[in-house]
């Protein structure tokens, strides 16, 4: 279903203004989308304003069956799934197909966990036995989820499917160069039982991402630092809530007992997912001085193996950029870090032989952060490395940086690389694996300093959608009338609560 017809369907008229939408690859035209006009905008917000007591009122545990029966179809149809992903971003079979995985798995524990996490919760109250108290946890409303394009799957529904799980309507403003993926899985979501006012959306560029931010009651947003920013001074204004998953420059340190052949695969790998245009792609790689020549002779030979193609299948290793933005900034890194004294010792040039946005993976050696490539966000396929004297040094290096989103760490002395881990200003570290947080959906993950704020996955991830609500009930035993707050009953009731309180932690 095209996105058009579907805010056609919740009764909208549409303006003329349209984008063209087309396949990296092959230019090809996949279709157009509307840019939606303020007051479509304002409309699907109300529409799913209304709907949002009766989806409250279904419960967590019958949201999170639905959440589940999504799953299950998505899983059945991941074929078609994968395909739209690749049409819109060029990026290879395992790239679509860790997409799908990711959102199968996440939709599953939040059907295993939300409804327990979403219980009203039992509290000690000021006075024992004669008070009781419980928090509730609350949807904010309608969240307006703002996707990106790089993940048009995984970054647009990790945000949206537990908003829907917390009990709150959406309205989803995807990207406009992976549209359809998005419609193609809210389609999915209506099979499974979301009503159709509970989950919208609205297309367009990003005015109408803008626009939406003014209605909503909450703002999930997945992208660019600067846009970050901008999105955060609307909804202050607001006085509404909001996440930012923004930019990333994660570091990599490859410590003097690695296991060196695991880490030069691991290096590429990172590196190298979806082009590197991942928020949580290694973009840095600190390499101390004992292991430096090993690692990278090894890094060499695995850059040589891989398999740059348009083809199908899990044997490619790397696919095709998605716009001419991101492959002039990648092509600008590398001329910066070359100029400034860098070398490139392996691709670094275009395929036009392959497509129009396809880029032989560049490694760059004797790197230093007075190279572009070291400080500004990349978001192309670049392996930047670095050799440092000792893990002082890697990690001091590491922390310098305004982002702070992810991060690896390779070692065999594992207890030491939790330990340096916790060094890190990152919002996650992996020690010996790489994008593996983001895969486990019982952490929380996101970023520190420019990165981002507030967390998705895991229970933080749920519980961001929810406001708490305090409720006290004074059964009044004992209670006579009084003018005062301390009265004598009260005052030595208070006083015998102190000390039970500083030995009891239950009262």
């Amino acid at each position: 279903m095209s996105a058009q017809s579907k805010t056609s369907m919740n009764g909208a008229a549409h303006s003329t203004a349209q984008i063209e939408v087309r396949n990296p690859v092959s230019r090809e035209l996949i279709g157009s989308i509307a840019i939606c006009s303020e007051d479509e905008v304002r409309g699907a917000v109300e529409r799913a304003r209304g709907a949002q007591p009766a989806w409250e009122a279904r419960g967590a545990k019958e949201r999170a069956y639905i959440l589940r029966a999504f799953a299950d179809l998505l899983w059945a149809r991941r074929t078609d799934a994968m395909r739209l992903i690749r049409q819109e971003t060029g990026k290879n079979d395992t790239g679509a197909f860790l997409e799908v995985y990711g959102i199968v798995t996440e939709a599953y524990w939040l059907y295993h966990h939300a409804p327990r996490l979403l219980r009203s919760q039992r509290r000690p109250a000021l006075l024992p036995f004669i008070q009781y108290a419980k928090v509730h946890f609350k949807p904010h409303g309608v969240v307006g989820c703002i996707t990106p394009w790089n993940y048009p799957l995984y970054n647009g529904f990790t945000d949206l499917i537990p908003a829907l799980a917390a009990g709150n309507t959406v309205v989803m403003k995807p990207s406009e160069l992976s549209p359809f993926t998005a419609n193609y899985i809210v389609d999915l979501l209506y099979q499974a039982g979301v009503p159709e006012d509970a989950l919208q959306i609205v297309t367009g560029d990003g005015s109408t991402g803008a626009v939406l931010i003014d209605y909503v009651d909450y703002v999930s947003f997945t992208g660019s630092t600067a846009t970050g920013r901008k999105v955060a001074e609307r909804a202050s204004k607001r006085l509404i809530q909001y996440t930012l998953e923004l930019g990333g420059k994660d570091p990599l340190l490859i410590l003097e007992d690695a296991n060196v052949e695991l880490a030069a695969a691991g290096t590429i790998r990172s590196a190298l997912e979806n082009c590197g245009q991942a928020c949580v792609s290694t973009e840095r790689v600190y390499v101390t001085e004992p292991v430096y020549d090993q690692y990278l002779q090894r890094v060499q030979h695995y850059a040589q193996q891989l398999n740059v193609s348009v083809g199908d299948g899990f044997s490619v290793d790397v696919g095709s950029m998605t716009n001419e933005r991101e492959l002039k900034r990648t092509e600008a890194q590398v001329e910066d870090a070359v100029v400034k004294g860098a070398k490139l010792i392996s691709g670094g040039k275009r395929r036009p032989d392959l497509g129009p946005l396809f880029f032989a993976p560049a490694v760059l050696t004797d790197v230093t952060h007075e190279m572009d490539v070291m400080r500004e966000e990349t978001f192309g396929p670049i392996v930047a490395i670095m050799k440092v004297k000792d893990t002082d040094e890697a990690v001091r290096l590491a922390n310098d940086s305004e982002y702070g989103l992810s991060g690896a760490i390779f070692t065999r002395n594992l207890t030491r690389g939790e330990e340096i881990a916790k060094m890190l200003q990152s919002g996650d570290i992996g020690v010996n694996r790489t994008y593996a947080v983001p895969g486990s959906h019982a952490l929380p993950w996101g970023g520190r300093k420019h990165s981002g704020i507030g967390r998705r996955g895991g229970p933080e991830g749920v519980m961001r959608y929810t406001q708490p609500q305090s409720v006290l009930v004074d059964t009044m035993i004992g209670s006579v009338p009084s003018l005062t707050l301390l009265d004598s009953l009260t005052m030595n009731t208070l006083l015998a609560l102190r000390v039970l309180r500083r030995y009891l932690p239950f009262i």
